[in-house]
């Protein structure tokens, strides 16, 4: 899907943003014909509506798009793209109304406001394309959407047909686009090259368990983005209800934001070594399932004790993040759609993190508020430390009691991480129902927080 501006030299229709607060003043400024119009129709300039202000002719001279109260647009990430199906198709040029600093993210919203996932089902809709405004860097716009767009796909696209080998595929693909480097490890081959927990959880399934390997960037800061592949989760033998299955196929969608997160800073040629490692694997159920009660050994040497396996996005994570530290990176970032407990804490609008380095967690926090890509830190407490701690093995991977599940489980993927700067993301990467820029379905977290803080926090 291309989510692109329209030629700057393309005819356009007017566009005026117009808040309810200021619609007064705003109608005070524009010619009888304007006025009477948007007056005789009841526009009230509430976030979500449009009108189109017709000539002689009939044919649209200007149109207006709510951008409601200053105190409302709080609540809504993406205020201009809630109007913009109320637009009749066609191509319009902001005019006025929103904040120079505010264009960017508005843009991006209206750009992500088209997205469709088609791939099953043709959706026709008629476009309203945008001709960039002259002070937003249409290019980084475009490249953000288009980030956004593939990790929306990877996600969207059912098991069938995105389990580990089209996940591969993607990230080859990927590489392929911008010159990486991608070397892949199947099969008995983890056992051979020592990731045995990355093979224990996929060699139930019928597609085989890989870690994909990519790189780009001969110089500059290192950078290890570690995504969680889990292209479906069953539970294992501790199997998940019916209710809780259903949306499994996003369980890899730590995989599809660090792929969307590695197309950005390829797009944008930032001056790092950039490593994207992927444990991809199916969590199924069969006669050489992994078992409750069983004892597994890292590639870091740590035994984990497994009391639940459908608490297996740690264990193939451990693997890969042990990979990653042994290179030494400036910085590793995992991604992960790795708790529910994340959700009951903060839903599914925010992305929690954590992060012992508070200058990194402020940056990104700030990155975050400033790329409408909202963050919230969590803390690495260590009095949970005992909480993962089972006594008959170095880990637990899922202790008993429920409490403190998204802490326990950041603290568990920090014991595989030594000597580096490290940050987690328990993402949901998911949109439960449709808001405006972000349609219902797979969605991007923290991605483009994450980009926004590159600069400062690998000092480039």
């Amino acid at each position: 899907m291309t989510l692109r501006f329209a030629p700057s030299d393309t005819a356009a229709i007017p566009l005026h943003v117009v808040s309810s607060d200021g619609l007064e003043a705003w109608l005070s400024s524009q010619p009888d014909n304007i006025r009477n119009w948007v007056s005789s129709c009841g526009f009230s300039g509430a976030m979500g509506t449009a009108l189109m202000c017709p000539g002689a002719d009939g044919q649209p001279i200007a149109a207006v798009a709510g951008y409601g109260a200053e105190a409302l647009r709080k609540r809504q990430r993406f205020v201009l793209a809630g109007a913009v199906s109320k637009l009749a198709p066609g191509t319009y040029e902001i005019v006025g109304g929103i904040a120079d600093d505010q264009l960017p993210t508005e843009t991006l919203g209206w750009l992500l406001e088209g997205y469709r996932f088609t791939k099953y089902a043709g959706q026709n809709a008629k476009a309203r394309a945008l001709v960039a405004p002259s002070s937003v860097d249409a290019a980084q716009v475009e490249s953000l959407a288009a980030a956004e767009a593939l990790t929306r796909d990877l996600i969207n696209i059912p098991a069938s047909d995105m389990g580990p080998e089209a996940l591969e595929q993607a990230a080859r693909d990927l590489a392929g686009a911008y010159s990486a480097e991608i070397s892949v490890t199947t099969g008995d081959a983890l056992l051979e090259n020592n990731f045995p927990m990355i093979h224990t959880v996929g060699r139930a399934a019928d597609q085989a368990p890989r870690l994909i390997d990519m790189t780009w960037g001969q110089s500059g800061p290192k950078l290890t983005l570690v995504g969680k592949g889990v292209c479906f989760d069953t539970g294992g033998l501790n199997l998940k209800p019916g209710a809780s299955m259903g949306l499994m196929k996003k369980d890899m969608g730590g995989a599809a934001n660090v792929l969307g997160l590695a197309r950005m800073i390829m797009q944008a040629n930032l001056p790092v070594q950039l490593r994207v490692l992927i444990p991809a694997v199916e969590n199924s159920v069969a006669g050489n399932s992994f078992r409750p009660g069983d004892i597994l050994t890292s590639r870091k040497g740590l035994t984990v004790e497994i009391n639940n396996t459908d608490a297996e996005g740690r264990l193939v994570l451990a693997d890969a993040l042990t990979l990653a530290d042994e290179g030494k990176p400036d910085l590793i970032i995992s991604m992960a759609t790795l708790t529910g407990a994340a959700r009951v804490a903060v839903g599914p609008d925010l992305a929690p993190f954590y992060c012992d380095d508070d200058t990194l967690a402020s940056g990104l926090q700030s990155a975050g508020n400033r790329m409408a890509d909202p963050l919230w830190r969590m803390p690495f407490w260590e009095p949970y430390e005992t909480m993962i701690e089972p006594g008959i093995a170095d880990l637990d991977n899922a202790p008993a009691g429920g409490f403190a599940g998204s802490i326990t489980a950041a603290l568990f993927l920090r014991r595989f991480v030594e000597q580096s700067r490290y940050a987690h993301f328990d993402i949901y990467g998911w949109q439960p129902k449709p808001a405006p820029g972000r349609s219902k379905g797979g969605l991007g977290q923290g991605c483009r927080a994450i980009f926004a803080a590159l600069p400062e926090a690998l000092g480039l």
